[in-house]
């Protein structure tokens, strides 16, 4: 507040053209600002605005004490009692409650005294262990271990009504393969005897060493340009194809040239924008690529290909054929498995985050998912980031009573306390909207140095990074928790190609043999290409590879590797879906021909979306749409309508021919 003087009041006055004929006015007028906190224009404009309503009084002593009275002492009540609500209210630790509870018991035994034996007696007794305590005292602090567990961290202890209030909880939503009685229940000592590594040991650079903001152009452009040459070469030699063109050099014949797809503006990629980059040994030059005599083609910024077309002016390149290359070999130890036959599946819970409702911080979805992994006892637990999730509404407004450091560390606490019966091997994979991680791809593993203290739950803890592969009992997983099939998505386009977007996507990630093949990346994903050339690359194809997304989930099987999405735990303000797998590794079959290890999967649902009733038979869709009726207590005309309605519109198409699968998960974008 700045410091109000006579002068400052009568320069104020004269601008208002207010007359003051006395200097005392001008004396009071200074202490009812000094008393109030207010300033010269402050006090003026409220005179101003008093005086108006009583049809322009005049300044003097009377009528200023009416004024204080009636305007400025009103004002300072409602500013004290909002100050006393504000205090009271406001966010709150442990150790400020208690001191809270304490003081109020102290006021509550200062009033004991002046009451009378009986009311005392009774207060004391409403105070005790034994009795409930006052409504007051439970609204602030309604157990201390509940705010010592993870299931609320923020000053709302309010659950999410959306989430509670979920149905369908349970459902199978899709399944891949099929085996007879398959058993969803781990080993009988889950965990035990399981073998969980990476495929390949990160070095300390990934820990470290991040060039955080002083990432040089020259740099990004010499693992790009590494990147065109490797995959040139294989391309090469696969296609016998004896040298490249540069791309501008006009040429009267038709011409093979390499070089990486990009686009014209920052905008999206359309037909009309595709340029072609050639690497440095090429002439390293841009050239615009006409699309229309391809037949069929498959196109994303970052793509490596190989296209055959003509060039006559050296401004823009026609092309007539298109090449891509082949994944990576599966991955084989070379050993011998004579009794691969008597080793029991191994049964693997995925699941990724976040693992809070979009509108409440309690983590009622993890808990479920605890108690999911005691129930059915897998073998290993694969789950991703974020688990303090940067995108929450609460962690956004910093409505949290401790650091983001102390919620991911009681919460990874809770996942291995809870497990602790079960023995099952717990994998942890970092995702960049964990808020208080490293925000980089490659993502460096997690650091839990309360974990060490307990070597037993150590033994059955391993911390990778994003992406990795990881080696289950001989079987290759590719994981990676960024969403890249979203990001690719939204980039890539298409023309006469037979197979839906996703499948198109993941043989992208396999033929460019890169968990992260787009460039540039989206906004959100901050690249540092030096360790993406080492630690984003895949070794191999893997037998499963995991990518969670935000879009549908699923399950296919793309050129022999079991592409999983199961989808995120929650989904705004109700649950989502997680996966699980069932794997065997198998002897090599006398015909040389390779086969899959994951023997079945299954993307379960914790509630049930309107959706489901098109993955159901059709002898089950009437039945599905009764029991959704029956079990969300929605039995009015307008939900028969609507299960009619989705009934008649598939009835519709079975007739005209276009049945769709009852197992099918191919769904647009």
């Amino acid at each position: 507040m700045a410091l109000v003087t006579t002068d400052n009041l009568k320069a104020e006055l004269k601008t208002f053209e207010i007359a003051c004929k006395d200097d005392s006015v001008l004396d009071k007028m200074v202490e009812l600002c000094i008393c109030n906190r207010l300033d010269t224009d402050q006090v003026l404009l409220e005179w101003l605005a008093y005086s108006t309503t009583k049809d322009g009084l005049e300044l003097t002593l009377n009528n200023l004490e009416h004024f204080q009275h009636e305007v400025l002492n009103k004002k300072s009540k409602s500013k004290s009692s909002s100050w006393k609500d504000e205090s009271y209210y406001r966010t709150r630790d442990i150790h400020s409650l208690e001191e809270l509870i304490k003081a109020e018991e102290e006021e509550e035994n200062l009033l004991d005294s002046y009451s009378t034996p009986g009311k005392s007696s009774q207060k004391r007794v409403l105070s005790t262990p034994e009795h409930p305590q006052s409504k007051r005292t439970t609204a602030l602090l309604t157990s201390p271990g509940l705010l010592l567990s993870p299931a609320n961290f923020s000053p709302s202890v309010t659950p999410s009504q959306k989430y509670s209030q979920r149905s369908g909880k349970g459902e199978v939503v899709v399944s891949f393969g099929a085996v007879q009685g398959a058993r969803w229940t781990g080993r009988q000592d889950p965990g035990a005897d399981v073998q969980v590594n990476l495929l390949e040991q990160p070095d300390e650079s990934l820990r470290s060493g991040y060039k955080y903001m002083f990432q040089r152009l020259r740099d990004v452009r010499n693992v790009l340009s590494e990147k065109i040459e490797e995959i040139g070469e294989k391309l090469r030699s696969r296609f016998s194809i004896e040298e490249f063109s540069a791309v501008s050099l006009p040429a009267q014949d038709s011409i093979t040239v390499l070089g990486q797809i990009c686009c014209d503006s920052n905008g999206k990629l359309n037909a009309q924008s595709v340029l072609l980059e050639a690497g440095p040994e090429h002439g390293g030059q841009l050239v615009p690529v006409d699309l229309s005599e391809l037949k069929q083609y498959s196109l994303f910024p970052g793509q490596v290909v190989l296209m055959e077309g003509m060039n006559t002016t050296g401004r823009k390149l026609v092309a007539s054929k298109l090449y891509e290359g082949d994944p990576l070999p599966f991955h084989s130890t070379g050993a011998k498995m004579e009794n691969i036959e008597v080793a029991e599946p191994l049964n693997i819970l995925v699941a990724c985050g976040p693992y809070t409702p979009s509108d409440s911080l309690t983590f009622d979805p993890l808990i479920d998912l605890i108690n999911v992994i005691v129930r059915d006892r897998p073998d290993v637990c694969l789950l991703f980031g974020p688990f303090v999730d940067s995108k929450h509404e609460q962690i956004e407004k910093a409505k949290v009573t401790e650091t983001f450091e102390t919620i991911f560390y009681r919460c990874i606490d809770s996942i291995v306390d809870g497990t602790r019966s079960v023995g099952c091997h717990l994998v942890f994979v970092p995702a960049q909207r964990d808020v208080h991680h490293e925000f980089i791809y490659p993502q460096p593993p997690f650091t839990l140095p309360n974990l060490s203290k307990d070597q037993t739950q150590a033994q059955r803890v391993t911390l990778v990074p994003d992406p990795c592969t990881l080696l289950i009992d001989g079987v290759t997983f590719g994981l990676t928790s960024s969403d890249i099939l979203f990001h690719m998505g939204a980039e890539e386009i298409s023309c006469g190609t037979s197979s839906d977007r996703f499948s198109r996507i993941l043989n992208h990630m396999l033929t460019q043999r890169s968990f992260y093949p787009l460039y540039p990346p989206a906004e959100e994903v901050n690249m540092d290409y030096e360790k993406f050339q080492i630690h984003g690359q895949m070794l191999v194809t893997p037998d499963i590879l995991v990518v969670p997304s935000e879009l549908r989930y699923f399950v296919k099987d793309v050129a022999g590797c079991v592409c999983v999405n199961p989808g995120r735990l929650t989904k705004g303000q109700v649950g989502g879906t997680y996966g699980r797998l069932l794997i065997q590794r198998s002897a090599a079959p006398e015909d040389g021909k390779r086969e899959s290890p994951c023997l079945t999967a299954q993307v379960k649902l914790e509630s049930l979306p309107l959706s489901l009733l098109f993955t159901c038979p059709l002898e089950r869709r009437t039945a599905g749409c009764k029991e959704m009726i029956n079990q969300t207590n929605m039995c009015t005309l307008v939900t028969y309508r609507v299960c009619f309605l989705l009934f008649f519109t598939w009835f519709n198409v079975e007739l005209r021919g276009q049945t769709p699968s009852a197992s099918s998960t191919s769904h647009p974008l």
